[in-house]
């Protein structure tokens, strides 16, 4: 099975220790990984902005590098929601390239989707120790609807200890540039979840999109929480952290 890795702007950039987890995931579970260089941006800042143009040629760009591939897994839930359900849109009238990026968007996968739905794994590579609680990322969770895989393949390590916290289905407050247009209500979301992440009783905090993790790891560590962990959840499974 021969896998196109979507690495997405911000883990290249932040954290590729991220991307480097995924694929030791993918590997381990026999799949063969391609991360194709000239990759760049999803679109979906331009795509939420406005600029749709720009959107498309990124999605233009996209087929081109990705297409031949058999799979294509994404490390977050934002990017892949992106891919999956914006990509057609954007070529309603053009029927020609909308059906070639339809068959690729039903190729594209967020990564625990990918690793529980298909692939079916029932084991993993590495060991992670520790008590943890999960925030549900807002588009994994609403447009692809990733909630119980990562969840069931934690539990395949029973080192792993989940805690749920509080309305765990709850926005961090984040999404993008509407943290920056409203900053008062992007802050008063992002507090109620560190208060929920805190009153689990678990030091580290995983989930699957790394706009959320820097959302909430700078809130705890701006409110005085040096202690707490934010971690990707192929980390987690991949014991690398």
């Amino acid at each position: 099975m021969k896998i196109g890795f979507f690495i997405t702007c911000l883990v290249d950039l932040m954290r590729p220790e991220i991307g480097m987890s995924a694929v030791k995931l993918l590997e381990s579970a026999g799949c063969t990984v391609e991360v194709p260089l000239q990759q760049t941006c999803c679109g979906q800042p331009g795509f939420n902005a406005g600029d749709t143009e720009a959107s498309r040629e990124l999605a233009r760009k996209f087929l081109a590098e990705f297409e031949h591939f058999d799979y294509v897994v994404v490390p977050s839930g934002s990017c892949g929601g992106m891919i999956r359900h914006h990509y057609p849109t954007l070529f309603r009238e053009d029927p020609d390239i909308r059906n070639r990026i339809e068959a690729l968007c039903a190729r594209t996968w967020e990564l625990t989707s990918f690793l529980h739905d298909v692939l079916k794994i029932d084991r993993l590579p590495g060991e992670f120790e520790g008590d943890v609680t999960y925030h549900d990322s807002c588009s994994g969770l609403r447009e692809l609807g990733v909630q119980a895989q990562p969840r069931a393949l934690m539990a395949l390590n029973p080192k792993i200890r989940l805690s749920e916290m509080r309305d765990a289905r709850a926005c961090c407050g984040f999404g993008g540039s509407f943290a920056m247009k409203y900053g008062n209500v992007s802050s008063a979301i992002v507090d109620e979840k560190v208060d929920n992440i805190q009153a689990s009783g678990a030091r580290c905090v995983v989930l699957g999109d790394l706009g959320c993790m820097l959302n909430i790891e700078g809130r705890l560590r701006r409110r005085g929480d040096d202690t707490t962990r934010v971690l990707h959840v192929a980390q987690v499974l991949a014991g690398d952290a």
